[in-house]
């Protein structure tokens, strides 16, 4: 019975790895080179992590700062009218947040939020994943967005 049990959980972690391996996050819009990024992908970049408490209880989350991301994608350099700019972050289910472009550069701001894959040391599966937003300063969590599939970069032009 515990060799079963043992079986069935290593092949559904095996799946949930494979499913978040398939998945992908894009960043796109007012940049130089669009990115399709992988949790393989992500994986080669230097990793960060931020502590949460929600509900009481302690979250580890790992991943890649955005701004990190938004640099090699090629994002707008923060002056003149590209201070206008913003971030569209969009998940599976159509949840949409906006965050100024200034707000996930940590030179101005000093806040910086991670695109996480990982919580507690497992990867993010189901409702929590592939990938999440952790904005750790916000007062309320509701821009820490779940289920994360794009990123665009949108330059407001007036």
């Amino acid at each position: 019975m515990f060799t079963r049990r043992v079986l069935v959980w290593a092949t559904a972690a095996f799946l949930a790895l494979q499913a978040q391996e398939a998945s992908s996050i894009q960043i796109g819009g007012a940049v130089k080179t669009p990115l399709t990024l992988t949790a393989a992908d992500l994986a080669k970049f230097p990793r960060a992590s931020v502590n949460t408490t929600s509900d009481g209880i302690m979250v580890i989350y790992e991943g890649v700062w955005l701004h990190e991301l938004l640099k090699r994608a090629g994002a707008p350099e923060l002056r003149g009218k590209a201070l206008a700019s913003y971030l569209l972050a969009e998940a599976k289910d159509g949840y949409q947040v906006v965050f100024s472009l200034a707000e996930v550069d940590p030179g101005f701001t000093g806040n910086e939020i991670l695109l996480a894959d990982t919580a507690d040391g497992k990867p993010l599966i189901g409702s929590q994943g592939p990938f999440r937003l952790i904005a750790p300063k916000d007062k309320r969590g509701a821009r820490s967005v779940r289920m994360l599939t794009k990123l665009e970069v949108v330059a407001l032009r007036k």
